[in-house]
């Protein structure tokens, strides 16, 4: 069973609650951008609560990066990497994770579903292939919106961002519907990209059945 211990080179919070982790990276490890890890830390009482993140930096760079949204009031994993300080320590394990960038499309998250999302976007960015994809970002609030600036950078006016418990100007206001769907959908035989928790997936596959989306072009997985 793979299992790699690497040491934080640097942590800190880019939104209240969404830490970002930069390791160094093991020797040979390599993933595809959407893909995820299960991360345990190197800490008596913690060393079996494995927990699956997102890598957000880029195959090619020659560090790990984790964007990870914690919920201190869980008394868990998340909760005690908020304690963590360079160069502690983390496990790290195989690789998985069923997102795969295939064409362009539209992408649909829901909070720390952006995860995947990030890497595929910057790695697009990189080989200069965004093109036209666009992404429908659900949050309660705009201080919730992770990495907002970089990503209205790479999509300008593909970036729709929609707000559950705050009126913003600019934003969207309530939850993903049908016409909001329908109004954003790509063209035939298009993909569509869906991350987020799992009510959000459950609600949003509905209404792309609803508007007659081919299931076989829905790529999703829930966090």
């Amino acid at each position: 069973m793979e299992k790699h211990l690497v040491k934080i080179e640097s942590i800190q919070f880019i939104t209240h609650d969404v830490l970002q982790i930069e390791t160094e990276k093991p020797r040979h490890y390599s993933f595809n951008p959407g893909q995820a890890t299960e991360i345990s830390i190197n800490k008596d009482g913690w060393l079996n609560e494995r927990r699956p993140f997102t890598f957000t930096c880029l195959p090619l760079n020659d560090f790990l990066q984790f964007t990870i949204k914690t919920y201190p009031e869980h008394k868990g994993v998340t909760n005690e990497l908020r304690k963590l300080k360079k160069n502690d320590t983390l496990i790290v394990h195989e690789v998985f994770g069923a997102i795969a960038y295939r064409e362009e499309g539209l992408f649909i998250a829901g909070g720390a579903g952006i995860t995947p999302f990030i890497c595929i976007f910057r790695d697009l960015r990189f080989r200069d292939k965004i093109g036209h994809n666009k992404l429908i970002f659900a949050n309660k609030t705009k201080d919730d919106i992770i990495l907002m600036d970089e990503l209205k950078h790479l999509l300008g006016e593909n970036f729709i961002n929609i707000l559950s418990e705050e009126k913003k100007t600019g934003f969207l206001h309530g939850f993903i519907t049908r016409e909001i769907l329908k109004a954003n959908l790509p063209g035939r035989k298009k993909n569509i990209y869906v991350c987020g928790p799992p009510p959000m997936m459950d609600a949003v596959t509905e209404l792309l059945a609803i508007l007659k989306v081919d299931e076989k072009l829905i790529i999703q997985e829930a966090v």
